[in-house]
């Protein structure tokens, strides 16, 4: 279900612009992405583990008591829904966008009320475990798709293992290598892996989840090098057209196979981690059954983002002033979060000593945790740029901006975890 979450149109379409406009070059920013995503989900995983409450009723233990840490889950919840709300159009249009790749004769209005249809059922009729089993088996059917592809793209074997072990930021790209992180260290992912029951011990998790993300790096990276197959600009179209020369006939059908596999599993996922979001910070106590996958809250909210998502992709409007405010919310919410982490699991009265960070954990921890205020600072301003038409600064001066946040905000926690 990790993996699903992630690989959805959106990072379909960055890895692959990636490839096509830089080859190999930033194919270690999807590793590294991948790296921050583990440490991430480890951590409110191992929360749950160790306290046996999920991330949201953990926040709503430790911080429910103070306004500030009432706003802060309130706002939490806001950027989830809002968020997945918004996406969920580019994940049912990517999905269609699949289907048209090699069925273009059919109607959009018939592919999208397939695709929203079929997500209503699953999301309806299956428990939380049953749907992820299904995506599962997409996950598996998308992968094998871009890993196809993937490998029957002329390669450049000293290129590729340059690109994966030496970082590099080539001009003009400094957005996409952004892009390639953001949109595979996804918010929602923490709440989601939170709040599934997995009944796991911290070692099997820590496999667990270690299998499911480095699966879902794997597929990025198999889609950035099927992206260096299209010289120019980037479309879906150019994509397979490069293909068919380059393969044959199956390379449009692979594609439009994986992009749709990936974008059913996404729809699935953001409805569903929008109930589960809220339903770990709204849920009652166990078994009242007030927000069980089969409670008419847990079905209205994911029943929300789905039809929003069904709307606009009917309309083929992308919404985008919900778009840019649900950027501007996670923008803020991402580096929050990252944050919330980090003093969770370091706080005494809610890990025991055994389950929370070394001081290397804590060092990694803390990289990818300013990661996040580089993440939310650059988007916050692309958001303020957009609206307001002005230019966006040079990104050395985002990348002090976002270590001076990141210091005060983290610089006493830091010290005092140091001391102790």
């Amino acid at each position: 279900m990790i993996s699903a979450a992630f690989i959805g149109p959106g990072t379909v379409t960055t890895a692959a612009s990636s490839g096509a406009g830089y080859g190999y070059a930033l194919i270690w920013a999807l590793i590294f992405s991948t790296f921050a995503c583990y440490i991430l989900q480890e951590t409110s995983a191992r929360i749950t583990v160790a306290s046996g409450k999920n991330l949201g009723e953990a926040m709503r233990l430790i911080y429910g008591g103070t306004v500030p840490g009432k706003i802060l889950i309130y706002l939490s919840l806001a950027a989830i829904i809002t968020g997945c709300a918004a996406f969920e159009a580019g994940n049912i249009l990517g999905a269609a966008a699949g289907i048209k790749l090699v069925l273009p004769g059919i109607p959009n209005v018939l592919i999208v009320s397939a695709i929203g249809l079929t997500a209503g059922l699953l999301l309806w009729a299956g428990s939380v475990r049953q749907i992820a089993l299904v995506l599962g088996v997409i996950v598996a059917f998308l992968g094998v798709c871009f890993l196809i592809t993937a490998f029957m793209v002329p390669a450049d074997p000293r290129g590729l293992i340059t690109g994966a072990a030496v970082p590099s930021i080539p001009s003009g790209s400094e957005l996409l290598v952004l892009g390639l992180i953001g949109t595979t260290v996804v918010p929602y992912n923490l709440f989601l892996g939170s709040g599934m029951k997995h009944g796991q011990t911290a070692a099997e998790m820590k496999v667990s989840l270690f299998i499911a993300i480095g699966l879902g790096g794997l597929i990025s990276i198999a889609v950035l090098i099927t992206g260096t197959a299209i010289a120019g600009s980037f479309t879906f179209g150019a994509l397979a057209d490069e293909l068919a020369r380059l393969i044959g006939p199956a390379g449009p059908w692979l594609l439009g196979a994986g992009l749709f596999g990936a974008g059913l599993s996404s729809t699935l996922t953001a409805a569903l981690a929008a109930s589960v979001t809220a339903s770990s910070i709204f849920g009652q106590v166990e078994n009242t059954g007030n927000w069980t996958p089969e409670s008419a809250k847990f079905r209205l909210v994911w029943g929300f983002v789905l039809v929003t998502g069904m709307v606009f992709g009917l309309l083929q409007v992308q919404p985008v002033p919900v778009i840019i405010l649900a950027q501007a919310l996670n923008g803020v919410f991402l580096p929050l979060i990252a944050v919330v982490l980090f003093l969770l699991i370091n706080h005494y009265g809610l890990i025991p000593p055994s389950y929370q960070n070394g001081w290397l954990y804590n060092l990694l921890t803390s990289i990818v945790v300013y990661l996040t205020f580089l993440i939310g600072c650059t988007n916050l301003i692309r958001v303020y740029t957009s609206l307001t038409g002005s230019t966006q600064p040079a990104q050395s001066w985002i990348v002090g901006i976002s270590l001076v946040l990141f210091l005060i905000i983290c610089g006493p926690a830091i010290g005092r975890i140091v001391r102790s």
